[in-house]
């Protein structure tokens, strides 16, 4: 497998934009680590990439926008907060959507990265290796897994997946719950296993044993085929924590169609606070990410790197999630 630039910059102990400026002589670097960069390459037999090479000499005002997908409240907001930043700093956005398919992702990275200055991937169910993104060009990767390994060599925001689920079990524990059910994202995206990973670090710390987990999704569907599910249980739990706020609505829905009251009969808990989770009825108690401040922090961040050649190790930015009470959760029936 070939060397890419970040094994360089790794064995090298220095950011993937001095290896960028050593070996394209854009500007000074310190002759400790241009001697380093330069072992490196040599000793990894590292050959950089000619598109990626002519783009660092030429600014096209351009920022790459990867996303799993477009439609939606979530990436509506993440995408507004993008634009609002990107208007004022005179970038425009280029903007590919995956569909989750690690294929349209490959074409998504390759597609894009040559025709702009810096790119914001949001990959939940790859990391940057998976993606095989080989570029010089600066990135910051939005609720992505990224391994330890490789946290200095690239920017990152997450939003407090595992913390947020778990307080939001925990809620429902202080109400009186004891009976819970947790209805999974994605098996294989980094956000939905941190907050399946919460929701069960909350019950055991409080001792409970008597809970269900499902697998379901983050669309409508699932959370109505998980209620079927639900439904068809002896007993129904008396509170149910959902891996997103799509979900937990197609939950309540299916649930109230079928004769269940909403928080009488069950609490639902959902994930994002998207727009309409205020203006469902019952209202949706749910954990809000601030999305279109994440997407503005993002770009922020992305373009102190293009601008001011910032060659400072990577940054993790870890923002917290709050939990907003609304109607669909209270406490549950004696008896």
């Amino acid at each position: 497998m070939a060397s890419t630039i970040r094994d360089v910059a790794r064995q090298a102990g220095v950011s993937i934009s001095t290896v960028s400026r050593v070996l394209n002589k854009t500007c000074a670097v310190a002759q400790d680590k241009r001697e380093r960069v330069e072992k490196a390459a040599v000793d990894l037999g590292y050959i950089p990439n000619p598109n990626a090479r002519s783009l660092l000499m030429k600014s096209t005002g351009g920022i790459g926008i990867l996303l799993p997908h477009v439609s939606g409240e979530f990436f509506s907001e993440f995408l507004t907060g993008l634009d609002e930043v990107a208007k004022n700093n005179d970038f425009f956005l280029l903007i590919s959507a995956s569909h989750d398919r690690a294929s349209e992702w490959q074409s998504s990275v390759q597609s894009v990265y040559k025709r702009v200055d810096g790119l914001i991937v949001m990959a939940p169910q790859l990391t940057p290796r998976q993606l095989n993104l080989v570029t010089d060009v600066p990135t910051v990767f939005v609720n992505t897994p990224v391994a330890p390994r490789d946290r200095q060599l690239v920017d990152i925001i997450n939003f407090d997946n595992l913390g947020g689920t778990r307080a939001a079990t925990e809620y429902l524990i202080e109400l009186g719950h004891r009976k819970l059910a947790y209805l999974a994202g994605p098996e294989r995206a980094f956000d939905a296993r941190e907050r399946r990973i919460g929701f069960v670090a909350a019950m055991d710390a409080a001792g409970l044993e008597d809970y269900t987990i499902l697998q379901a999704g983050y669309v409508q569907e699932a959370g109505r085929a998980a209620a079927t599910t639900l439904l068809a249980m002896e007993d129904l739990p008396t509170a149910v924590v959902v891996a997103n706020d799509y979900c937990a609505l197609g939950l309540a829905s299916e649930l109230m169609a079928s004769g269940v009251r909403i928080p009488e009969d069950v609490s639902i808990i959902g994930f994002d606070n998207v727009p309409s989770a205020a203006f469902a009825r019952p209202s949706l108690t749910t954990l809000s990410v601030p999305i279109r401040e994440v997407g503005m922090q993002a770009l922020e961040m992305l373009i102190s790197r293009i601008r001011l050649s910032d060659e400072s190790p990577g940054r993790t930015v870890n923002l917290p999630v709050e939990l907003v009470v609304r109607e669909s959760t209270s406490t549950p029936l004696a008896g």
